[in-house]
């Protein structure tokens, strides 16, 4: 275990030194590159803490879940350093192991000989030394390490490929609804000229209370959007009277006026996942009131344009109990929204959808993969 680099990294976009792996850099069975810090002082580098292609890293201090986290370092990058509670572990077959720690059998063992409180736990290395192991022959542990190796690469394309269509969309919205690119309709000619109405032209406002006693429940979730919220927090936080709770059909919008990841001023989503719900009356919630394709919308919601003009609006500084403190009026009153002719808002929202519908294609696959993986370690190490 090494502790020698001290303060002597940060934490930078454009690489300015050797790359420093630290506990929370370890994933399950494999090293986030992403998320690496990098050595300014390179002076303060000590040989032992050099680390090479197919070293194996084990985290010694964490919570009684995530200690004992095992992660592998593949890398083309020549050189890299770790640092403190991260041990650096060599067997055999590294790949194998690597399995093998991450593989529920493995887990088990690991939490056994932790020590500490559900907050803060250890793994102390004299624990670790006699962990009883069964493993096979190298020439059998070298084959199954291949094999999972080729499944984490297809993993690894896959996310990769998500990512890229992911940058793609991206890249798109901010063209179509700046206007840079313009779409035409079946004959080839322009379509007429954006408006830019107040939220309030466009929508209105949705404030149907719960009378039917509707039990789902939904929250907002960056990524899912309106979700169940025992489907999204494994139980219910919402009150046991929900009959003030706001009901909404298919197709309406709610805005939750907190921050979350990605949504600094708030998320605003549309109903797709089911025909009817509620949600807290904290929410703003709202449909299109006139012809419109509320999918354009929300992908409109998406491209955070609304940020600057709701940090307008919301009192500076002040939250209720972490919400921005946002006037319903103010909302539909002075947010502006480009509102293209229908047609036009029809043609983007079947080009942005189908996007989507790659990316969920490939979401599914890595799903899939990994759902494999996990099948045959299980098999592998009972």
């Amino acid at each position: 275990m090494s502790s020698h680099l001290g303060g002597n990294y940060q934490n930078t976009s454009e690489p300015v030194g050797p790359p420093l792996i630290k506990m929370g850099n370890l994933k399950r069975g494999y090293v986030d590159v992403n998320s690496l810090d990098y050595i300014i002082n390179e002076a303060a580098i000590c040989e032992d803490d050099l680390c090479r292609n197919g070293d194996l890293f084990f985290n010694t201090r964490n919570t009684l879940e995530l200690v004992g986290k095992v992660a592998i370092w593949k890398s083309e990058l020549p050189v890299a350093y770790f640092n403190s509670n991260i041990l650096k572990l060599q067997f055999a077959c590294n790949g194998f192991m690597n399995a093998w720690f991450n593989s529920a059998s493995g887990r088990r063992k690991l939490k056994a000989i932790a020590t500490g409180t559900t907050s803060v736990a250890a793994i102390y290395t004299r624990h670790l030394l006699v962990v009883q192991l069964i493993y096979p022959t190298l020439p059998e542990q070298q084959k199954i390490a291949e094999f999972l190796t080729a499944v984490d690469e297809k993993i690894g394309k896959l996310k990769r490929k998500k990512e890229l269509l992911e940058a793609y969309k991206k890249g798109a919205m901010q063209k179509l609804f700046s206007q840079e690119i313009r779409f035409k309709d079946d004959q080839g000619n322009p379509y007429p000229d954006w408006e830019e109405k107040r939220l309030g032209e466009v929508f209105r406002r949705v404030n149907t209370k719960n009378k039917i006693q509707n039990d789902n429940v939904m929250t907002i979730s960056g990524q899912h959007g309106l979700i169940n919220q025992v489907e999204y927090f494994n139980k219910s936080v919402s009150s046991k009277d929900t009959s003030h709770y706001t009901f909404l059909k298919r197709g309406q919008f709610a805005y939750n006026k907190s921050y979350s990841k990605g949504y600094p001023m708030g998320a605003i989503k549309r109903l797709s996942r089911y025909a009817s719900g509620v949600v807290s009356p904290l929410y703003i919630c709202f449909e299109l009131s006139s012809k419109g394709n509320d999918e354009f919308f929300e992908h409109f919601f998406e491209t955070g344009l609304l940020n600057k003009w709701i940090q307008r609006i919301a009192q500076e500084g002040a939250r209720n109990h972490g919400l921005l403190n946002v006037s319903i009026s103010e909302f539909f009153s002075d947010l502006p929204i480009p509102t293209p002719s229908l047609p036009e808002q029809q043609k983007i929202a079947e080009f942005l959808t189908g996007i989507d519908d790659k990316i969920t294609a490939v979401a599914n696959r890595i799903d899939k993969a990994a759902e494999f993986k996990q099948g045959l370690l299980q098999k592998m190490f009972v």
